[in-house]
């Protein structure tokens, strides 16, 4: 799936000659501008009202926009970069087991180091 997105999003971006702007650095600002924008719909928001945005379609819609424009920047960084995001997402759960054993860790929300 990750694959075939990614070469989705590579033509998209080689059909309006975009590669030239996307160096690494660029690329990481721009997840970060775009993972901003997803945190801005929980501007003045209290919890409740956050849970309730993919209830409205608006805000559903945005939800899901800015969720995809963060998607498209990572897949664009994890090519750049030579990272296979599956691989590395299924390493990242093994180190976060060792990190956080459940024995230890259930149903608190403290970072490793406090828990160890």
């Amino acid at each position: 799936m990750l694959p075939e997105l990614t070469a989705q999003i590579l033509r998209f971006r080689d059909e309006r000659n975009w590669a030239q702007f996307h160096s690494l650095r660029n690329l990481i600002v721009s997840l970060n501008l775009e993972a901003g924008e997803l945190l801005e719909l929980t501007q003045w928001r209290n919890d409740a009202e956050t849970a309730a945005l993919p209830e409205r379609r608006e805000t559903r819609e945005a939800l899901r926009d800015e969720c995809a424009d963060v998607l498209i920047y990572l897949l664009l960084i994890a090519e750049k970069a030579g990272i296979d995001l599956e691989d590395a997402a299924r390493a990242k759960l093994l180190k976060n087991a060792d990190k956080y054993p459940v024995e230890v860790s259930h149903g608190s929300s403290r970072k490793y180091t406090a828990i160890q």
